[in-house]
């Protein structure tokens, strides 16, 4: 029975469960018919690594309208800001303190916001660069589909054998959680954002209460996708034109990165994280088990769901060019990854919590 409920689960997942695994859409790049002003918001804390890549890019956009870079310098403790170089369209924001109820990143794009003025903000990360033509491409959509925001989830850096064995698991499971056809359709309640590349027009974030009504997220693009949506309509996909450079060398700077965050996704609610451990043990490792240990038609029915679950990985393989034998190992990085959300739990509940950039998140 149990492998019987295995198997109706992945039949609901790859047929019915927005076509996630097909990992699309993917935008292209376009011109847009009208050039509105955009000011690029980039919150950066201790980023000398790659600010500087990451800066030189943005100034770089191919955009006919006018458009400003605003660097917010959130107290980092290296040379950042003086790293992110000069130009007449590049202004810096230094940060020397933070109200203990905001989480740093949104205290920084709030800063950035409050210093910005054009009708369009685009949100990205210090760790992304962008192809000259992307800024164009994204105000192209965001202006001809009318539409309040429009995400993307850039490529992620995929170089480590750590990065090759979880990053494409990583975007796998994110459009599982949020299947992008499901998101970028009005009429469905899902919602979420890649935090990475976000442009969102300025009245549509004062309608949705603003950076404010988001402050103290630790999820923050999802949280402000779900904002927004409730008063229009938004967009997420994949991007060809923005990649992020922050390496993942080894497995445990991946353990981190999830447990960061794993335990505040389920509302620090322990009956949540059994049902989901539990969900994610029918999913992943009921399959596998049948296949491996199982007889007849227990054998039999672990064999098409480990099939379905195999078939739906093939897609985000083939975005970062990874061989398909990895879609046979894909039980166990979902241990990986179910193990990571424990520990965030762990770390939670002996008031530790996570930290990111010399900060911790999520104590109890």
């Amino acid at each position: 029975m149990i492998a019987l409920l295995s198997l109706l689960t992945w039949l609901y997942l790859f047929f019915a469960h927005g076509k996630f695994w097909q990992s699309a859409p993917e935008l292209p790049p376009a011109t847009p018919q009208e050039y509105p002003d955009v000011d690029i918001v980039v919150p950066a804390r201790d980023e000398a690594y790659t600010i500087g890549r990451v800066i030189g890019s943005l100034l770089a956009q191919d955009y006919d309208g006018r458009f400003r870079v605003i660097l917010v310098d959130d107290n980092s403790t290296d040379d950042t800001a003086a790293l992110a170089g000069t130009a007449t369209n590049l202004t810096i924001i230094t940060l020397q303190t933070k109200p203990e109820d905001w989480s740093g990143k949104l205290w920084a794009l709030n800063q950035g916001v409050a210093a910005s003025n054009a009708p369009l903000l685009l949100f990205t990360d210090a760790d992304i660069v962008h192809d000259p033509r992307h800024l164009s491409s994204l105000v192209a959509k965001l202006v001809q589909s009318n539409l309040a925001l429009v995400s993307e989830m850039v490529r992620l850096n995929c170089t480590s054998l750590a990065e090759r064995a979880l990053v494409p698991a990583f975007v796998y499971f994110f459009q599982m959680l949020y299947p992008f056809n499901r998101v970028n359709d009005p009429l469905s309640s899902v919602a979420a954002a890649a935090g990475g590349t976000v442009l969102i027009r300025r009245e549509a974030l004062q309608r949705s209460g603003g950076i404010d009504a988001i402050k103290n997220s630790l999820i923050d693009d999802v949280a402000l996708a779900t904002s927004v949506k409730k008063s229009g309509s938004i967009f997420l996909g994949h991007s060809g034109l923005a990649a992020s450079i922050r390496p993942y060398a080894n497995f445990a700077d991946i353990w981190r990165m999830i447990s960061r965050t794993a335990f505040t996704q389920l509302r620090h609610s322990t009956g949540l994280l059994a049902l989901t451990l539990l969900a994610l043990t029918l999913v992943w490792l009921v399959p596998a088990a049948a296949v491996l240990f199982g007889h007849g038609w227990q054998f039999a029915l672990g064999l098409v769901a480990f099939g379905l679950s195999a078939i739906s990985y093939l897609p985000t393989l083939a975005r970062y060019g990874r061989n398909r034998l990895w879609a046979f190992v894909l039980p166990l990085i979902a241990l990986f990854y179910m193990a990571a959300t424990f520990g965030s739990a762990l770390n939670y509940w002996r008031g530790r919590g996570a930290h990111w950039k010399s900060r911790a998140y999520g104590t109890g």
